[in-house]
This record gives structure tokens, sequence and C-alpha cells, in this order.
């Protein structure tokens, strides 16, 4: 009970004389900002793509690639094959057949807005039923392409991102001109970063003759997945490979978030080392302008373990302030910031946005705190290890 009742008194009046060092602790606020501030906003970074790379996935609707394939862009699939895998067990059927969707993925030249430059958008063609089989799909500019005609239709993202993807532009890709007849939303999924068209009329352009790269299908249940999984890769007709479309997301969005989280968390180390050294600076000034009143202290039978809570408290409240104010900067500027990277697995073009997240808050803030206690610990123990007379002697 004494012990806690000289902590509580010792840190009181050592945070209530903090007015007093405002200059210096407010140095050490900056710089535990500062870095809370880049490690959460380049994170954000990672965190915004992969929410858009897993948004609107569903477990229930299953991927067909060639074996060995890790992304469409290196699949290959003929005609008959993708009738087999809509004929297979667990696919969910309508009155107008079986709710999949043969596709193609290439990519076409389109300039960015902001800069000019050419960057690959992807452009699929698609089947009647790939909007069963992805309902979340709805124009909200224009209209659907219409079968059989050079018409496309616009991701809401890709349409932002990159220039003259209007209604009623007209582009030339591969050998043919395109018209855009309306933009499309997907819940800020993936495929808002894509164009989409026509399947029959995307295979000529690009010379695929009858050939695919994947088949959507929207599964009876989600727990059909392994029986529809086990038909085709037990069929000897058939060398596919088969996932859930979250799962095939998910992996695709790995490489970047991990490139951002290793380059991430190398900034904030590289900063938070001068962080640290200002923090060190500020708690030994500090320590230094309360020698006396320490050494006062400990002459009266305070014990030295109040003293090093009181310092360390000091070192941690500024930790907190600074990861608060560096995490609201952070969450002010990048949270929705919009913006398109490349996605390294299928060489394309994904527009998203940066998202803060409250788990990325407290990571930041967690940060803080452990730079500020690295901060404190020293001059803390410093404080109490002084000889009490040569503390009385302090000027």
């Amino acid at each position: 009970m004494r012990w806690l009742t000289q902590t509580l008194a010792v840190t009181t009046m050592n945070l209530r004389s903090l007015p007093q060092r405002l200059a210096a602790s407010s140095v050490a606020v900056v710089g535990f900002a500062c870095v809370v501030a880049v490690f959460v906003a380049v994170l954000s970074i990672a965190e915004g793509f992969r929410r858009v790379m897993e948004r609107g996935s569903s477990p229930d609707v299953a991927l067909v690639l060639r074996t060995g394939s890790d992304t469409e862009m290196s699949s290959g699939l003929e005609m008959d094959a993708t009738r087999i895998v809509k004929d297979a067990p667990g696919v969910l059927r309508t009155a107008a057949g079986p709710v999949a969707s043969a596709e193609l993925f290439v990519v076409v030249d389109v300039p960015k807005r902001a800069t000019g430059t050419d960057a690959n958008v992807p452009l699929r063609g698609v089947e009647p039923a790939a909007f069963e089989v992805r309902p979340e799909i709805r124009i909200v500019e224009g209209a659907p392409f219409r079968p059989g005609r050079n018409e496309v239709i616009v991701g809401r993202a890709a349409a932002r991102e990159f220039a003259g993807l209007e209604v009623g532009n007209r582009l030339r890709w591969g050998e043919s001109e395109w018209e855009v007849a309306g933009i499309f939303a997907a819940d800020e999924s993936i495929y808002e970063s894509e164009i989409w068209t026509d399947v029959r009329v995307l295979q000529p352009a690009y010379r695929r003759g009858t050939s695919f790269q994947s088949v959507y299908v929207r599964l009876e249940t989600p727990d059909a997945f392994q029986r529809f999984k086990d038909a085709l890769t037990a069929d000897p007709r058939l060398d596919v490979e088969v996932m859930r479309e979250n799962d095939y997301y998910a992996e695709q969005s790995r490489v970047l978030r991990s490139l951002v989280h290793t380059l991430g968390n190398l900034i904030a180390l590289l900063m938070a080392v001068g962080a640290t050294f200002g923090a060190l600076n500020t708690m030994y000034s500090a320590v230094a302008a309360r020698g006396r009143e320490i050494a006062t202290l400990r002459a009266l039978g305070f014990q030295g373990t109040p003293v090093v809570v009181s310092v360390m408290a000091e070192s941690l409240l500024l930790a907190l302030v600074g990861g608060l104010i560096g995490g609201g900067l952070a969450w002010a500027i990048a949270d929705g910031y919009q913006t398109a990277t490349m996605n390294w697995q299928s060489f394309s073009q994904v527009a998203f946005s940066l998202t803060v997240t409250p788990r990325l808050l407290a990571g930041g803030i967690a940060y803080a705190l452990a730079m500020g206690f690295l901060g404190g610990i020293f001059p803390a123990v410093g404080a109490v290890r002084t000889p009490i007379v040569a503390g009385l002697r302090h000027v």
C-alpha cells in the first residue's frame, strides 16, 4: 500500500510538471506521430488491396483453371472442357441451364488519368451466365453490352482511374474497335477494375479461336464444392485445377501485401530508431531537470521503483499522444484515397482505395508505446541509480 501511495504521488507530481517541459516533450510527440502516420499509411495500401481483392468473392463460386496455372493469364481450356465443367455435379442450374461462365482474360493499354501513361487493364470476355454467377454486378450508367457486338461495359473503379472509358467513347484494342456501352458497379470488388465484353466477340479479336482460360461456376451450396472438385479432378478427359473464388483472389493479393508489409515495416523501423533516440533525449533531459527533486524524494524515504514508474508513465503518455495524433493523421489523409497499382501475379492494374482499419490504428499505437517504453526505461533506471548526494548537489 505504501509503494502504491508513493507511486501515485510521484507520478502525479511528474505529470503536472509536463507543461514546464512542453518544448522538449513536443519534439518526442512529433517524432512518435510521424512514425505512426507513415507506418499506418503504408500498411493501408496492403489493407486496401486485400479488401478489394477479396470483396465480392464468394465461397459458393468455384473457379476452374488448367492444372499448373496460378492465374487466368497462364491458363487455357478448350470448349469441350468447359462443357464438361458446366455439366459437373454440384453446379447450380436454372431453367436457362447451368449457372456457369467460360471466360477469356486479356489486358489492354489504357492511359491513367493522373499521369497519362499507359497501364494494363483487364479486358474480360464473359458468357451471359456471368451476371448470374456474380449477381452483385449492376449497370449504373449506360446499358449492358449487346451480345455479338463490339461493345464493352467498364467497371466503376476503372472508369474513375483510367482515361477514355466514358460511355459512348470508342477505343481500339486488338484488331477491333470497341464502344463503351455502360459502366457497372460490383460492390467495390476486383471486378470494378475490369472491362467486360461478350467472349464470342473477344475470341476472334485476339485470335483465340474457340479457347477459353477459365470457367466460373456458381455452386448449389458452398458444401457442394468438394463434390464438384472431386468429379472434375477424377475425370480423365480433364486436366484442371479447381478452387473457390475467394481463395483464388486471396492468393492473388499475397505478393503485393507481402511486399508492402516488408517495406512498411522497414521504413517504420528506420524512423522508429530516430524517434526512440528523440524520446531518450527528452526523458534524459526531464530526469536531469528533476535531479534534485528525485534525490530529495529518495532522501525522504521514497523507494526507487515509484520514481521509475513515474518516468515511464511520462514517456508512455507522450508516446500515446503521438500515436493517437499519427493515427488520426493517417486516417484523415490516407483512408479512402483512391489509386491503382499492379497486380504482380496477373500483370494488370487493380484500382482500389487505401483503407485504415481499427486494427492498423491499434497496431500503430502499440508501435508508439513500444518506442515510448524503450525511450523511457534507460533514463528511468538511470534516475534511481544516481547517488542521493550527487542528486542533491544538482543545480
